[in-house]
């Protein structure tokens, strides 16, 4: 399944010169669409080689979204987004998936089913087509559309070489909220310095994020019992 092929400004709106100079010529979207017409959709993204700590925080990063009638983004790796896709449907919330991949490719296998899962009930969006090859180039391209497609990023969990950074600067260079733990910033790196240098904000835990979020993040309406397209939410 390669899922319908949609330019991004007819599932984001129009874009602005920033934003269309790197999005994707085609998105490929399988699921509710509609989600992506819902605010705030906030990506949700860390290490794939978690701590429990960081798995613990991505689960109730995502519930705090969802409680906001949010949408989590987040791009099915292994870790935190997997976390924070699982936490989103678990507290009857919504999510997005953003592939590095095919639609018919699941990385990790072991998501193979969640990732059908998020296709026949929330949203999976990949900018390849069936008949690309994947390489690592591809992972970055997928941060810079999570990013482009969220009003907001969140980086749980990272170290030092973390493909996170790179969606962490898109969501700067795109004028988006960017948000990093306390902890991360301590850890030592440069590049958590630097991003905060740029208009990054810090957040101690959980219960500092929820006022950044409320501040700069208004909620949707409350979600009907029915979703955008007729059809009995799941």
């Amino acid at each position: 399944m390669e899922g319908r092929a949609y330019k991004p400004e007819e599932l984001l709106g129009p874009l602005n010169e920033v934003e269309s100079r790197n999005a994707p010529e085609v998105l490929y979207a399988a699921g509710r669409v509609k989600l992506l017409h819902r605010q705030p959709r906030v990506s949700v993204i860390g290490s794939r080689e978690s701590t429990s700590e960081g798995l613990e925080e991505a689960r109730g990063i995502a519930a705090c979204i969802v409680c906001r009638h949010g949408v989590v983004v987040s791009g099915l790796a292994k870790g935190v987004d997997t976390a924070a896709h699982r936490s989103a449907m678990e507290h009857g919330g919504d999510t997005i998936a953003v592939l590095g991949t095919p639609m018919d490719r699941a990385y990790p296998k072991e998501n193979e089913e969640l990732q059908r899962e998020l296709m026949e009930r929330q949203l999976v969006l990949s900018e390849f087509s069936l008949k690309e090859p994947t390489s690592r180039k591809n992972f970055v391209l997928r941060n810079r559309t999570m990013a482009l497609v969220s009003h907001a990023s969140i980086i749980v969990e990272a170290e030092e070489a973390s493909g996170a950074q790179h969606q962490g600067w898109e969501a700067l260079r795109l004028g988006r909220i960017l948000l990093l733990p306390q902890r991360l910033v301590s850890a030592g790196f440069a590049w958590p310095r630097k991003m905060l240098h740029y208009g990054a904000l810090v957040y101690s835990g959980i219960s500092n994020l929820e006022p950044l979020l409320d501040e700069f993040l208004p909620a949707s309406p409350v979600p009907s019992a029915v979703d955008e397209l007729g059809e009995p939410r799941f």
